[in-house]
């Protein structure tokens, strides 16, 4: 099972928009180096909407390359068409990708029995480890836990998922009533360690890929109950996770790491590069993280 700060990476780009190959090696190695636990290639905060499907498999095979087994890859192969979704499925497969990030169909609303059958007919005909994605946030949709359980109990190469709900109790209820194996990620933050210290296994984590150390320390503490410890460095790191969220993910981190030096400042649009008024607040919360 793979626990702990799983880094849901940003994908630089030059300014004109080109993926910068040279800097996405660096960010892998960047990560590794500071104790992250597994690398998201091409989840949301990898620009998955504005890849093109060669780009988007492009970027899983390089960072699977890159890290070269020292950690697991999980590739982000979702989307609201069951079949284009089993299509990346294959495509990261054969990159040598560890697990597959697969989102709650956006935009067309289905019923939870239909995405019942889209995981399960993406699992079905791909064998690699599926891990569910909810982000009702982001995808109008919301998948119930009934649904989710479901799928953990039914189909079993689907063997977890990233609850980006934020709701505590929620999180709380759906780890306590998991089949054993099944592994339970937040995708929320600021929320990450309650969840964490409930019983969950890791963060899917947009702040890591600005604070990784504290990131990384943070889930280790969390996952192994110390939860004043857990707590307090959460806290200490509250205002980072609040000002990454101040405009679209990944507007934010992707500035944030262009500032780290890793990265130029490229973005896609209808994304646009983060307003001037969020600038300096956040680099105040980056100083104050990177100081712990």
């Amino acid at each position: 099972m793979i626990t702990g700060s799983i880094v849901a990476l940003v994908t630089p780009m030059a300014n004109n928009g080109d993926i910068d190959w040279v800097a996405l090696d660096k960010l892998v190695e960047f990560h590794i180096e500071n104790g992250t636990s597994s690398i998201v290639a091409v989840g949301t905060s990898g620009e998955s909407a504005t890849l093109n499907p060669e780009e988007h498999c492009a970027v899983i095979k390089r960072v699977v390359e890159v890290v070269a087994k020292r950690i697991p890859v999980i590739a982000g192969t979702g989307a609201n068409n069951t079949q284009e979704a089993i299509e990346l499925s294959i495509e990261a497969k054969a990159a040598g990708a560890d697990a597959c990030l697969s989102v709650v169909p956006y935009y067309n609303k289905p019923t939870q029995e239909g995405m019942y059958l889209h995981f399960k007919t993406i699992a079905e005909a791909v064998d690699i480890p599926q891990i569910l994605y909810n982000v009702p946030g982001r995808t109008v949709a919301d998948m119930q836990e009934e649904t989710t359980l479901r799928l953990a109990n039914d189909v079993e190469n689907i063997i977890g998922i990233k609850d980006a709900t934020g709701d505590v109790e929620r999180n709380r209820s759906l780890v306590a009533n998991a089949p054993e194996g099944f592994a339970v990620y937040s995708g929320d933050d600021i929320t990450a360690v309650e969840l964490m210290l409930a019983g969950g296994h890791g963060n899917i984590s947009v702040t890591a890929n600005v604070v990784p150390k504290q990131m990384s320390k943070l889930c280790e503490l969390a996952i192994a109950g110390e939860a004043g410890q857990a707590r307090a460095l959460n806290e200490s790191l509250m205002e980072l996770h609040n000002q990454l969220f101040v405009e679209s993910n990944p507007i934010p981190v992707k500035w944030a790491v262009s500032e780290l030096g890793l990265m130029g400042k490229g973005i896609r649009l209808p994304l646009t590069p983060l307003s001037n008024q969020y600038t300096a607040p956040l680099m105040s919360a980056m100083q104050s993280a990177k100081q712990l």
